[in-house]
């Protein structure tokens, strides 16, 4: 019965997600990359680091122009959780963002708060089994959740830059929501971890929504245990994006915006005792966003969190 309710839920996401055609790739007002999340029993508190750059205002064949920009989003986030009893569970990320763009016609520099989300869990499965010597574990949690227009958005921006992707922002200045799973099956020391996040937009109250994104990463690990103090995982997988285009007006899509990405990623996971440190590279393999008139680099992230 077990199985059949994970291969439903897993389903229905799948099935959702894939009728959708990002803000572009993660880049400026959002990105819901969360990996292996550092163990934690009861809370935990820490801060990521998410470094990653786009080039907008391409030509049709995705070639640079004089109205070329080079953009780098750097974000400063606030993140923890909160086990609720052995059910439910409550993530939270207040993001600082320090966006900078660079072009023959102008430089631009932002920075100030983010748009801060909440999302809440539901353990549908925790079971504990054996294969031989070898313990198996698997969990699987399911929710929703909210992000607040906490971030400034700057109506001019759009229209100053109709060629290019809305994305030069703090903030949607929408309230947005986020359906999301998480499931992690470990055979002893080995294990693969799912992420799946699908959040829906809303207009904000300049009449512009941006497009619904789906974000899935799926990362294998292995926990190398040292004289039972430090605990090294290294982990690799794939990071999946994909979004439909904007739209202004209610009625009119945004040509410039929407599409996909796909990056390898690469890193690993450090613990020891109530401390956990990380770091992952996302390479990009292959992408087609913003109608090839945009092109993501290569992103970095770092952590480090407390439980307690």
């Amino acid at each position: 019965m077990r199985k059949k309710i994970i291969l439903a839920v897993l389903l229905a996401v799948f099935t959702i997600t894939a009728t959708r055609a990002c803000d572009i790739c993660g880049c400026g007002v959002g990105s819901y990359y969360i990996g292996i999340l550092p163990q934690f029993n009861k809370r935990f508190i820490g801060l990521r680091y998410q470094h990653k750059t786009l080039t907008t205002h391409l030509g049709p064949f995705g070639e640079r122009t004089p109205l070329t920009a080079d953009e780098t989003y750097q974000t400063a986030e606030l993140w923890g959780g909160w086990n609720i009893g052995k059910k439910f569970r409550v993530l939270a990320f207040v993001p600082y963002n320090f966006n900078e763009r660079t072009s023959q016609t102008g430089n631009g520099l932002k920075d100030g708060l983010g748009d801060i989300a909440v999302m809440g869990y539901y353990g549908l499965l925790d079971h504990r089994s054996s294969i031989g010597d070898k313990l198996l574990v698997q969990s699987l949690w399911v929710g929703a959740g909210i992000k607040a227009p906490t971030g400034k958005y700057e109506p001019s921006e759009r229209l100053a830059v109709q060629e290019s992707p809305n994305n030069f922002q703090l903030g949607t200045a929408s309230t947005d929501f986020t359906l999301n799973a998480t499931y992690d099956i470990r055979l002893q020391d080995a294990g693969l971890d799912v992420n799946l996040n699908y959040k829906i937009n809303t207009a904000n109250k300049y009449e512009y929504r941006y497009g619904n994104k789906f974000t899935s990463n799926v990362l294998a690990y292995y926990k190398f245990r040292i004289a039972n103090v430090l605990t090294i995982a290294p982990n690799g997988g794939l990071l999946y994006e994909t979004a439909q285009k904007d739209v202004e007006s209610k009625k009119y899509e945004v040509d410039v915006s929407g599409g996909y990405s796909l990056s390898v990623v690469g890193g690993v996971e450090l613990s020891m005792g109530r401390i956990s440190v990380g770091a992952n590279y996302q390479n990009v393999w292959s992408q087609d966003l913003a109608g090839g008139r945009a092109s993501a680099g290569n992103r970095v992230m770092v952590h480090t969190s407390i439980s307690f």
